[in-house]
C-alpha cells in the first residue's frame, strides 16, 4: 500500500490571497502588473518573473512588508484542522511554495510546522533592491524555470512508493498537478486542469479537503 504524502501550496491556498500579489499592489510601481501577466501567460518563467517583481522593491521595505502581511493575511479556513487530521493519521504534510521565506516563516510560525517540511524561495536583502534566491530550483528533469520546483521536490517521493497529493491554486502548482495522484484545486489551477484534462477535486476550505480524504479512505 502506498504511503500518502501531501504537497500544499502557500500563497492563495494556505492563505486566502496571493501574498506576492498583495505586496506588489501595496508597495510596487505600476509596471509590476505587466510582469504578473507575463508569468500567468507563461511568457516568462516563474523564476524570471518573480525575480523581476521583487527587484522593483527596496530592501529598506523589509520590515514594512512583513508587518503588512502579518496584519492583513488571512489563513484559509480549516488549515489548523488539516494539520491535526494529517498528524493523527501519520500523513506527511509539506508546504511547497513559490512564495518567499521572509514572509512564509512568520505567517506559519503559529502552526509549529517543522522547517524541513517547508520548501520555498529565499531572499537576500543585502543590496538596494530585493534579490530572490532559489534553494529549491529545478533538477535535471525539469527545464521550466520554476523557482521553487515542486515536481523536483515530489520526485524525492517515488510514485511507486507514495500516493502524492497536491493542493494548490495557481500556475506554480500546474507542473506538480501533472504528476500527482490526487489534485485539490481552486481558482487559476482549475482553469489549467480543465484545459489540460487533469483530474481534480475543487475546494474552498481545507474542511473540503479533509472530507474528501476521509471519503477516499486515505490514511498513513
Amino acid at each position: 500500500m502506498k504511503q500518502p504524502v501531501i504537497f500544499c501550496d502557500f500563497d492563495g491556498t494556505i492563505t486566502n490571497n496571493d501574498n506576492i500579489i498583495v505586496l506588489m499592489k501595496r508597495f510596487a510601481p505600476p509596471e509590476w502588473e505587466a510582469i504578473k501577466d507575463d508569468i500567468l501567460g507563461q511568457k516568462v518563467t516563474i523564476q524570471e518573473g518573480v525575480s523581476h517583481l521583487f527587484s522593483l522593491l527596496s530592501t529598506e521595505l523589509k520590515q514594512d512588508l512583513i508587518s503588512f502581511l502579518l496584519e492583513t493575511a488571512e489563513i484559509r479556513d480549516g488549515f489548523r484542522e488539516i494539520l491535526l487530521f494529517t498528524g493523527e493519521r501519520n500523513i506527511e504534510f509539506y508546504v511547497v511554495s513559490g512564495g518567499i521565506d521572509f514572509f512564509i516563516y512568520p505567517l506559519l510560525e503559529p502552526f509549529a510546522i517543522l522547517n524541513n517540511h517547508i520548501y520555498c524561495n529565499g531572499s537576500d536583502f543585502s543590496g538596494e533592491t530585493i534579490t530572490i534566491t532559489w534553494p529549491n530550483s529545478c533538477d535535471e528533469q525539469c527545464h521550466n524555470g520554476c523557482g521553487c520546483c515542486k515536481p523536483s521536490i515530489m520526485r524525492r517521493f517515488p510514485a511507486e512508493e507514495y500516493e502524492r497529493i497536491v493542493i494548490g491554486d495557481s500556475i506554480t502548482d500546474l507542473q506538480a498537478a501533472k504528476q500527482a495522484d490526487i489534485v485539490y484545486a481552486r481558482d487559476f489551477l482549475i482553469e489549467k486542469c480543465e484545459e489540460l484534462s487533469i483530474a481534480y477535486t475543487p475546494f474552498t476550505s481545507f474542511h473540503d479537503v479533509i472530507t474528501d480524504l476521509k471519503n477516499r479512505g486515505v490514511k498513513g
